[in-house]
């Protein structure tokens, strides 16, 4: 069933659990993740990146085919924007059928941010949409020019969910996007999460789940994270798996890369300990 992710994040906030939310690049990655769900019986929320979106996945397709089997699907299923960087594009997928989108304000100022997110907040409740904002800043390993983080700080955070209105939130405490330079596990500040946890009720998101160890997220996801972005590691092990079948057909390879992906997605649901 076709939901947004308010429900689904009191139940995990309760529950001292994490939901994964699994980025995806085509359409058939949407049909994969969604069968995992299925086969476990446990909500997920698919992520639609915007810095994805091109010839393989366009918004369009991915509000078609995603609601598609969210709603054929008996498990509950999020259609969530990552990283919309711009108002329109929140609305546009918002106008499509998504159920949630997260708007990604954080390079901006503190006063931008919250007048950005304010305006997605607005236009969204009224359709029944969850809106996702960041504030601080995961950095990503795939730029080399984008190297720092900045963490969130409690104050900060409390004072942003509170004049923004958003529906969760997602913070900085350690990890980033993409692959660890030297397969290093990132130092997560759980002193920090600690802080923010304490500070507001708003869930919390992790953005950068892939890489940053099993037991690290474990740890997140039972003090006070409740939705963990997973998408670098689906892909990896999509490649492991085709190069380990050694595949000689397409259909055996589109096998292979779906195994793979599944593999990956239903390990981190006992990572989160979802329920």
């Amino acid at each position: 069933m076709l939901v947004n992710s308010k429900e689904l994040f009191k139940k995990a906030q309760q529950g001292h659990y994490a939901i994964p939310s699994a980025n995806v690049l085509d359409m058939e990655s949407i049909k994969y993740h969604v069968g995992v769900a299925q086969e476990l019986g446990l909500p997920l929320i698919v992520g639609v990146a915007e810095a994805h979106l091109g010839d393989n996945l366009t918004l369009e397709d991915a509000a078609l085919v995603g609601k598609k089997y969210a709603d054929a699907a008996s498990v509950p299923v999020v259609l969530h924007l990552d990283h919309g960087m711009s108002v329109e594009t929140c609305k546009k997928a918002i106008d499509l059928g998504f159920t949630s989108v997260m708007i990604d304000a954080s390079m901006k100022s503190f006063e931008e941010n919250v007048a950005i997110t304010k305006e997605v907040v607005e236009y969204a409740k009224a359709k029944d949409v969850s809106v996702e904002a960041e504030i601080g800043h995961v950095a990503s390993n795939f730029d080399e020019n984008d190297t720092d983080a900045l963490y969130t700080t409690a104050e900060e955070a409390k004072k942003f969910c509170e004049e923004s209105g958003c529906d969760s939130l997602a913070i900085s405490i350690g990890t980033a996007h993409g692959v660890y330079k030297a397969k290093a596990i990132p130092e997560i500040s759980f002193d920090r999460l600690a802080e923010i946890h304490a500070a507001t009720d708003v869930p919390l998101v992790l953005h950068g789940g892939s890489g940053s160890g099993d037991d690290n997220l474990n740890r997140c996801a039972k003090e006070g994270i409740s939705k963990v972005n997973i998408y670098t590691d689906l892909y990896l092990a999509a490649m492991a798996s085709a190069d380990e079948s050694k595949a000689k057909d397409y259909l055996s390879l589109r096998a292979a890369i779906k195994a793979g992906i599944q593999s990956c997605l239903k390990h981190y649901y006992s990572v989160f300990e979802t329920k």
